[in-house]
């Protein structure tokens, strides 16, 4: 890597490639990992290690206590020890090192925190906008679908026309990883989609909710809309894209107890990041649920 830290060596820029290409991580991953070689890259520099090869196991043992020094927060020290991890484990591979110096390495971990969540009330005053304007069918719909299928930030921003089932009430995500999921559609998702598509004139494979110049809209966009709703619609908390992931989640546990179901629809990889939601106290959730998800339920004439 060197001591220059204005730009990373060839080999990060290769494991960074690696992971675009044939891993296929997310843009938001990739862009993390690179602040974090580049730390370790301004690290080393101050350090006197020129090369990548010469660095040991102490020497990351200081670089992640550097970090902790300067207040990070321990979430990031563990992302910035997993970004030294992979780096050193692909030079190991392509034997450009004898030995992995991040072996036995730990960093210091953050008390969990449990995730905020709506209650029923609150999720239905937030996603029932006003629809009276193309805007507000197009709110409509996106708040909808969030809570109906649990959907990510990134999910919905990219979605299209063609992944969407409105007859059977399906959606086909394309996940973390590169993973395609099929996750339900919620009837009053499904009315409120089919309402923006006629407004609209969405077609395949168009995007579900376009941006400047029929591009996908922005996640930026989407967080901003959201909190202004929120506002709009009296509901007091920081209302995010991921709340309403939370709040799916934790409503579909609590009426289903199916811990394995409720992994599958939100596309967790492993089933610890799910069983988060079995410590939440459910006591406050208002006790309307007779169906597996409350806006899923369908007319008995459907």
């Amino acid at each position: 890597m060197g001591a220059d830290s204005a730009g990373l060596a060839p080999s990060v820029e290769a494991w960074l490639q690696h992971l675009a290409v044939e891993r296929r991580l997310a843009a938001n991953t990739l862009a993390a990992y690179r602040l974090d070689l580049e730390a370790l890259a301004a690290w080393m520099a101050q350090a006197g290690v020129e090369r990548l090869e010469a660095l040991d196991s102490e020497h990351l043992r200081r670089f992640i206590a550097d970090g902790y020094r300067r207040g990070l927060a321990g979430r990031s020290l563990q992302r910035r020890l997993s970004a030294c991890r992979g780096l050193f484990g692909h030079l190991l591979r392509h034997g450009r090192i004898k030995a992995d110096p991040t072996t036995g390495l730990k960093a210091p971990k953050s008390p969990r925190k449990l995730p905020q969540v709506l209650d029923a009330d609150e999720t239905a005053q937030l996603v029932e906008v006003d629809t009276a304007t193309p805007l507000g069918l197009r709110d409509r719909a996106m708040l909808e679908l969030f809570y109906s299928s649990g959907l990510r930030l990134s999910e919905l921003c990219t979605l299209r026309w063609d992944a969407l089932d409105l007859a059977d009430g399906l959606v086909r995500v394309l996940g973390k990883g590169g993973k395609t999921r099929l996750v339900p559609v919620g009837r009053h998702a499904r009315e409120a989609l089919a309402a923006w598509r006629a407004e609209s004139g969405g077609r395949n494979p168009d995007p579900v909710f376009p941006g400047r110049g029929g591009r996908p809209i922005a996640p930026r966009t989407v967080q901003q809309r959201m909190k202004l709703l929120a506002q709009r619609q009296g509901v007091f908390k920081r209302v995010h894209p991921h709340l309403l992931r939370h709040s799916f989640a934790s409503h579909m546990l609590e009426s289903s107890g199916d811990l394995r179901g409720v992994q599958e629809l939100l596309g967790h990889a492993d089933i610890a990041t799910t069983q988060v939601y079995t410590h939440l106290d459910f006591q406050h959730l208002a006790r309307v649920y007779d169906d597996a998800h409350p806006r899923a339920k369908r007319r008995k004439d459907d």
